[in-house]
């Protein structure tokens, strides 16, 4: 029975604190009949992950113990002296006998270890972690010989090679246990990965996930959490950590929380991009970091509104299911959510945003009512530097757009395809990139594409980011570059969405796409240049997409000429597609002659039906500038903004263009579209 919803203290979300340890406590008795006998694994239904199904039911146990840990932790932790008892005392019982079993290397349910496995290294650290959180209830209460042999088997890490991305803080969180508990570690290895982590630091607080420009949900949920989580739990500022450095780590949490609350729809709904979606509402975690550690700059308020409104989220639309389980998919189960590390206990890293189950009931953060969201008290306009994205976070209809020239989970002249999760031109809180093989091979979605004679579409992962910056009059505009190609990836069937796809390629021309952003509606500018077509092959048209729109029945279209939105004059083309709740459409301003709508199956977890508006040339016109609007919105209805722009394009500066938008009220915006540098000659 849920709890009743309070909405004195809580008047966006209605949930209390109650309503969280509600929803753990389903989730772990949904979990347990999954137990393996001596309780080592938790082997969940579905199908195995590229690890096994041995791994994955390690991290079975591993995911639901964080929740295990959160909870004892938030009820006991205030009385180290405790013997839990009842539910809680019956979980960790049963943990410490998988344990038990786990780290028994003759037991038929030995756990494979770190120096084996590498996904065993992952989970490793939820092991630690919560070991260190619950240590007085669990770890101080164990056998010497059970100590022994989970110290033995964590111990498998030290000296081994980690991926220097977000996996470094596996590490350092496990030697960290290690050194406390009396075992092997290595200041050597904290001192290298902890290398890794600043090389990952980018500007106003963000962090990519390795060295190619991978700014995801792993910002918040991995490279935020870790660090000052490990400073808050083991004994290491001064010695490991210099306070110096905790408190760049602070500045950087309050600086990326700024940009992250402004990143969550007003129904709780995260962004819909990066890989690992189907950990969900893991993307709270990094608001909880804040107020644990006191660090992040956010009140309590604003904290739990957030936090409780992804959570609930996802907890009214599915997940967990009617049984009390996370599948694999976004709210119910969409198996094509995968990837191939992906098992069926993978999505149980959604416990991480219910880390604020370790503060007690008397937190400020329970105690104090819900403040509202960013976009619940205005529109929000800004640029995020580090990963080049807009950001467009609309009242009016509470979602939260970014429109994004900056990532692509690549590095500049890569030439891979697409992926679909990184490399769009925008992401939002309300649809996601149809992400089955066909739409990845063929971008239709917020892509500017060039297609062949064959209609097959271009792709543009490694392109150049030549601007993201603020203009007069609330505007914003962004611009990026590159080489496109065509990918024939058709021998990758991969079901990742982290990298793009790979296979034989055929370059083509250079493309500069520019985003001009005002009142949450996207003017988009596309120049197609000669100058490297000679290199490979052109193009019979150019097409652009809008935004997808899907929902369990086909959505409705429209496409034509001489309208333009929602019953409003016009000359050139347009796109429609929508529900009864949200709306996309494309409205041809400039060199676009015809439109359409392309519609899938299948390929999205917010519905069964997907529509995307495109419009599109006849023929390539070289050097001209193309221009539409581009626009989302919640509702029936198309933008409820006033005429579209006059768009006039002039020379630029640089033998480029300027081009000019003259807005209803009279604001005029110039963009400059600057001219390709010639590419060198090749040495004789």
């Amino acid at each position: 029975m849920s709890p009743d919803e309070d909405r004195d203290l809580a008047p966006y979300t209605g949930w209390t604190r109650a309503h969280w340890t509600a929803l753990a406590d389903r989730m772990l008795a949904a979990a347990q009949p999954y137990a393996s006998p001596a309780g080592a694994r938790i082997d969940l239904p579905g199908p195995a992950s590229a690890n096994g199904a041995v791994s994955d039911g390690l991290e079975g146990f591993a995911r639901t113990f964080l929740l295990v840990g959160f909870r004892v932790a938030g009820e006991r932790g205030a009385e180290p002296g405790a013997e839990p008892g009842g539910l809680l005392g019956g979980l960790l019982e049963r943990y410490a006998r998988g344990l038990t079993a786990g780290t028994d290397p003759h037991s038929p349910e030995a756990w494979p270890r770190p120096d084996q496995l590498g996904q065993a290294k992952v989970e490793a650290a939820s092991i630690a972690l919560v070991l260190q959180l619950t240590k007085p209830w669990l770890w101080d209460r164990l056998d010497d010989g059970v100590r022994e042999r989970v110290i033995d088997w964590l111990g498998t890490v030290v000296g081994q090679s980690y991926p220097p991305i977000n996996w470094v803080w596996f590490r350092i969180v496990v030697e960290s246990f290690l050194r406390e508990a009396g075992g092997p570690w290595s200041a050597a290895d904290i001192e290298e990965d902890l290398a890794v982590h600043a090389s990952l630091r980018r500007a106003g607080g963000w962090l990519s996930d390795g060295q190619e420009r991978a700014f995801d949900h792993y910002t918040g949920w991995a490279l935020h959490l870790y660090p000052l989580l490990w400073t808050h739990l083991f004994d290491v500022t001064g010695t490991l950590c210099p306070p110096a450095l905790r408190e760049t780590w602070a500045a950087d949490l309050t600086r990326y929380l700024d940009d992250a609350v402004c990143l969550v729809g007003a129904d709780g709904s995260p962004l819909l991009q990066g890989r690992s979606l189907t950990y969900r509402f893991a993307a709270a975690a990094p608001f909880w970091v804040g107020a644990i550690t006191g660090a992040g700059g956010q009140p309590p308020g604003l904290v739990r509104r957030a936090a409780s409104g992804i959570v609930r989220h996802f907890a009214e639309r599915g997940a967990p299911d009617g049984d009390g389980l996370l599948n694999l998919g976004w709210h119910a189960a969409w198996p094509a959510m995968r990837q191939s590390y992906s098992g069926p206990a993978s999505p149980y890293w959604a416990a991480k945003g219910m880390l604020g189950l370790m503060l007690p009931e008397d937190h400020p953060v329970w105690t104090e009512p819900e403040l509202p969201l960013p976009v619940e008290t205005g529109d929000v306009v800004r640029v995020v530097e580090a990963p080049g994205w807009l950001v467009s976070a609309r009242r009016r209809d509470g979602i939260a757009v970014v429109l994004n020239h900056g990532t692509d989970h690549a590095l500049p002249g890569d030439t891979s395809a697409d992926s679909p999760l990184y490399a769009r031109l925008g992401y939002s809180t309300a649809t996601v990139p149809p992400l089955t093989a066909a739409s990845a091979a063929d971008p239709v979605d917020n892509a500017v594409v060039l297609l062949d004679e064959d209609g097959r579409a271009s792709h543009r992962t490694g392109f150049e980011t030549l601007f993201a910056r603020e203009l007069p009059g609330g505007v914003l505009a962004a611009a990026s570059r590159g080489p496109v190609r065509w990918v024939d990836s058709g021998a990758d069937d991969s079901p990742d969405h982290g990298s793009g796809r790979t296979g034989p390629t055929t370059p083509g021309p250079v493309v500069t796409v520019a985003s001009v952003l005002r009142a949450g509606v996207e003017v988009r500018l596309v120049r197609v240049d000669a100058a490297a077509s000679a290199a490979g092959r052109g193009g019979g048209s150019v097409r652009m997409g809008g935004w997808p729109v899907a929902a369990d029945t086909p959505p409705e279209t429209w496409a034509g000429t001489g309208r333009a939105g929602a019953g409003r004059p016009g000359s050139g083309p347009y796109a429609e597609a929508g529900t009864a709740s949200l709306r996309s459409s494309l409205r041809g301003l400039r060199g676009l002659h015809r439109g359409g709508v392309a519609t899938g199956k299948d390929d999205s977890p917010l519905g069964a039906r997907t529509a995307t508006p495109w419009l599109a040339t006849d023929g390539v016109p070289y050097g001209d500038v193309l221009a539409a609007v581009v626009a989302l919105e919640g509702g029936s209805q198309s933008d409820q903004g006033g005429p579209d722009p006059a768009v006039s394009v002039h020379p630029g500066p640089d033998g480029g263009h300027r081009a000019r938008l003259t807005w209803s009220d009279g604001l005029t915006t110039d963009v400059e579209l600057p001219a390709v540098p010639p590419v060198p000659l090749a040495a004789p």
